[in-house]
């Protein structure tokens, strides 16, 4: 009996064929499409990417509410430590990109659509783009490249040759350039924004409101009004409560004031969890039941004395 003209492969022939590796057409492929799903997705919350938009000193692209949540967040999230990988500790660390919306695009497309100002060239996958440190102004990388001066051509505020941040990087030279930039800030004890880094030291609840208070902060600059009001309201974080929709409404910005109002409200969640906790405390002893406790240990039989055995 034959095999009816089949064949069964033989192991070696098996290995051969799982062993084989992709081709170079393969890698472009994958590898483009990790760029676009980055360019229009937050890596932390896979919600699509919509302006406010921060990076980096990577050039990665985060929604800035998700940032903000990261920060004031009390529970731990391993996933957006493994995604940031340390680069983000506080607002000083992330730099606003200020895109310029192409409307008639953004309707077709149903996600932002950004173009260079100076161009119009789209900005997206396939087309380096850089913005300003620390302006945030974006634009497309030969525009950058072609247009001599240090002002940024939108503000006409002064930037280095070094604070020009490719957006997404995907080419080994911008990789490591942008490396080596946030390693010798880091040297000379500044943020990704050219801020200065806070200093150590004090509680852990210190360092929580400290972060907190600057969020807030950081999220009504530009507001006069906002800042002045949010000043008095963080000068005793955790004395009082505070109302996330009458802070919020001081900000004149709708989507800024929706930011403040999330904060303000993880803010006060946390602070209200941290008192149940402590009022469960309170119901239970915190004293090591296997030692004694002195005269009151034999309160409820105390005057009564029980009877010794007549001696016989």
């Amino acid at each position: 009996m034959g095999n009816d003209g089949g064949s069964i492969p033989t192991r070696r022939e098996l290995v051969k064929e799982a062993a084989r590796n992709p081709t170079t057409a393969q890698l472009k492929e994958t590898l483009h499409e990790r760029h676009q799903h980055a360019w229009k997705t937050d890596p932390i919350s896979n919600q699509p990417l919509a302006q406010p938009i921060v990076s980096d000193s990577s050039g990665t692209l985060y929604n800035k509410d998700t940032i903000l949540e990261f920060l004031t967040s009390t529970t731990p999230n391993p996933e957006a430590d493994r995604i940031t990988q340390g680069a983000i500790q506080s607002l000083k660390d992330v730099v606003e990109v200020k895109f310029e919306l192409a409307p008639e695009a953004t309707v077709e497309a149903r996600h932002e659509v950004w173009r260079c100002p100076v161009t119009g060239d789209e900005l997206g996958p396939g087309a380096r783009a850089v913005y300003l440190v620390p302006c945030g102004h974006a634009f497309s990388g030969t525009t950058i490249k072609e247009v001599s001066g240090e002002k940024c051509l939108s503000c006409e505020l002064g930037f280095a040759e070094k604070d020009v941040i490719t957006i997404l990087p995907m080419a080994e030279k911008d990789v490591a350039r942008l490396a080596l930039r946030s390693k010798v800030l880091r040297e000379k004890g500044l943020a990704h924004s050219l801020k200065k880094v806070s200093g150590g030291g004090g509680g852990g609840g210190g360092k929580k409101r400290k972060k907190r208070d600057e969020v807030l902060m950081e999220v009504a600059d530009g507001n006069a009004g906002g800042v002045a009001a949010l000043k008095h309201t963080t000068a005793t974080p955790l004395n009082g409560t505070h109302d996330p929709d009458a802070v919020a409404g001081i900000i004149n910005n709708a989507s800024t004031a929706s930011l403040t109002a999330k904060v303000l409200e993880e803010s006060e969640r946390a602070k209200r969890r941290k008192l149940q906790n402590r009022n469960v405390q309170s119901l239970f002893s915190s004293r090591d039941q296997s030692k004694p406790i002195g005269k009151s240990s034999d309160f409820m039989t105390r005057g009564y004395s029980v009877p010794s055995e007549a001696k016989r």
